[in-house]
């Protein structure tokens, strides 16, 4: 190295990327049969839905959502009981996570990845009882945010009239181990009942990656929309 070079300064311009760039007839005969070979995959058919699934259809709980909370807690807890001897108490995942409408018709692995383009993890959290409560008070603002092993009833004045998880009433002096991603666990969506669990345990487990091994599995997805979460 000659020590007698010395950086003066760096430049960089703003390359705008858009539909005015002609193609490069090179560059996509290259690209070409890789291209090919991930279409392939992408366009396989995983599964069959009967009906197409809104995470607007509903209202507190939906159809959709708690296909995806679900399957997080029957893909993720096998692999937290494996490692910790504990089960997952419950899943919260976020409402505005998920990104698509699941359509009528065959299933591919392209749907995990337009319901879910984001590359989230699942994280368990460990969380003292009282937390769980924030956890409850935060729900009961009505989004319908994906759900599973907790059940909230709240009235017309949208006070709770009944929070359980597990099926039972939240026991302040106990912990729970609650199933998210790590985008919620950083503070998204103002989740703050996440933050300084009192154990955390990162699965390295994507939220499409289970929807994937999902619709693998199934073959005719028929979620329903259920009691998890009503107002009276």
């Amino acid at each position: 190295m000659n020590s007698s070079l010395h950086l003066q300064k760096i430049e960089g311009e703003q390359i705008n990327i858009n539909d005015s760039l002609s193609a490069d007839a090179k560059i996509n005969a290259f690209i070409k049969p890789y291209k090919e070979h991930i279409d392939k995959q992408m366009d396989s058919v995983l599964a069959y839905s009967p009906r197409a699934l809104s995470k607007k259809d509903t209202k507190y709980n939906t159809a959709i959502g708690n296909m995806m909370a679900d399957a997080v807690m029957a893909y993720a807890d096998p692999i937290f009981k494996g490692r910790t001897t504990f089960d997952i108490d419950a899943v919260l995942l976020n409402f505005g996570g998920i990104r698509s409408t699941l359509p009528q018709g065959n299933i591919t692995m392209r749907e995990a990845y337009n319901i879910m383009p984001f590359e989230n993890r699942v994280i368990v959290l460990e969380l003292s009882g009282k937390k769980v409560n924030e956890l409850f008070d935060y729900l009961k603002q009505g989004t319908a945010h994906p759900i599973n092993g907790l059940q909230l009833i709240i009235n017309d004045d949208g006070a709770i009239e009944e929070s359980r998880i597990h099926g039972k009433p939240v026991d302040t002096n106990e912990t729970y181990f609650i199933a998210t991603n790590d985008y919620l666990q950083n503070g998204g969506d103002h989740m703050d009942f996440f933050k300084n669990p009192v154990s955390m345990l990162d699965l390295d487990y994507k939220v499409r990656n289970i929807l994937i091994d999902y619709f693998a599995d199934t073959d005719t997805i028929a979620p329903i929309a259920d009691d998890r979460f009503i107002k009276r």
